[in-house]
């Protein structure tokens, strides 16, 4: 099976953490017997390429990584990998709200809450390199099954038993 992973190289800033973590991805699809192929678009125009170019390698999923660049165009994403029938898998729930298949990732209310928490210590005084590295806490998973359902998937109910929340 062919997988592939879309990330925002909108910077052209990438770095040995990255590419690492490159590797690790490649190297983990590989043990699970995937071909995984990672592209990049770097503007708006260079997304709708990369779903040709998902459609050219007939993969069988995708994963969106984290971005502003993708949030902000999250319904250019989700339409196209409607039209190409891919299942796309997303960070951030505001993407499953909008028509994706899943979403699995941090809660942006809750990161947007301890960076205000840390605003505020900071503003009343505390030294920004004396404040703890905060890491986040909650994690949510969240399915469509009406993208499921347009896209053939059943969903086993061991899976919809561990979401956070089901969209129907």
């Amino acid at each position: 099976m062919r997988a592939a992973a879309c990330e925002s190289d909108t910077h052209g800033r990438r770095g040995v953490r990255e590419a690492d973590s490159e590797i690790e991805a490649i190297e983990a699809a590989r043990k699970l017997g995937l071909q995984l192929h990672i592209l990049r678009p770097t503007n708006q125009g260079d997304i709708d390429a990369v779903f040709a170019r998902l459609a050219d390698l007939r993969v069988g999923a995708l994963v969106v990584a984290a971005d502003p660049f993708f949030f902000s165009r999250r319904q250019q994403l989700i339409a196209l990998a409607a039209k190409h029938a891919v299942p796309a898998v997303y960070e951030w729930r505001e993407f499953a709200e909008a028509g994706g298949l899943a979403s699995y990732g941090t809660n942006l209310t809750d990161a947007y809450h301890q960076a205000g928490i840390y605003a505020g210590r900071i503003l009343k005084g505390e030294k920004p390199g004396d404040l703890p590295v905060v890491q986040p806490t909650k994690f949510e998973f969240v399915i469509n099954l009406n993208t499921a359902k347009a896209l053939g998937i059943a969903v086993p109910t061991s899976l919809l038993a561990s979401t956070d929340e089901v969209i129907e």
